[in-house]
């Protein structure tokens, strides 16, 4: 399964979380472990950002984009209160317009950015972990 994996999420540099789509297409099951591994990262309930590098991202099917936007609206909360913000890399002009459709469906709870490169993302979300939390 691990080769099929449609995004990887690596936790090893907390509180910044590295969601890395591998370029294989979306399926059912491969979606739904995206999303489920993705959740987790809430379980701790401590501060985080999200790197969501989509270099390599295929296009997800419209039912796995109205599934991604469920999931934001399930997941508003946690997101909100743990969460500082989420960077999108992604050079591909096609990826962006699919995210922008995405947030069409379901707007995106907390402060986001769209970068080309990785290093700008990783400045970014640096900053947000930086702000003083008002809750």
């Amino acid at each position: 399964m691990e080769g099929y994996k449609y995004a990887t999420v690596e936790s090893g540099m907390k509180p910044i979380i590295y969601i890395t789509f591998t370029g294989h297409k979306s399926t059912d099951e491969n979606f739904d472990l995206y999303l489920q591994e993705t959740a987790n990262l809430y379980e701790a309930k401590e501060r985080l950002a999200i790197i969501f590098d989509a270099s390599k991202a295929t296009i997800p099917s419209f039912a796995h984009q109205k599934k991604q936007a469920e999931w934001l609206k399930a997941y508003k909360k946690q997101m909100v209160d743990y969460c500082a913000g989420t960077a999108y890399v992604i050079p591909n002009a096609t990826i962006r317009a699919v995210l922008k459709m995405i947030f069409s469906l379901q707007k995106q709870p907390i402060p986001y950015e769209i970068f080309p490169k990785l290093t700008d993302a990783e400045i970014w979300v640096k900053e947000k972990l930086a702000e003083k939390v008002i809750n």
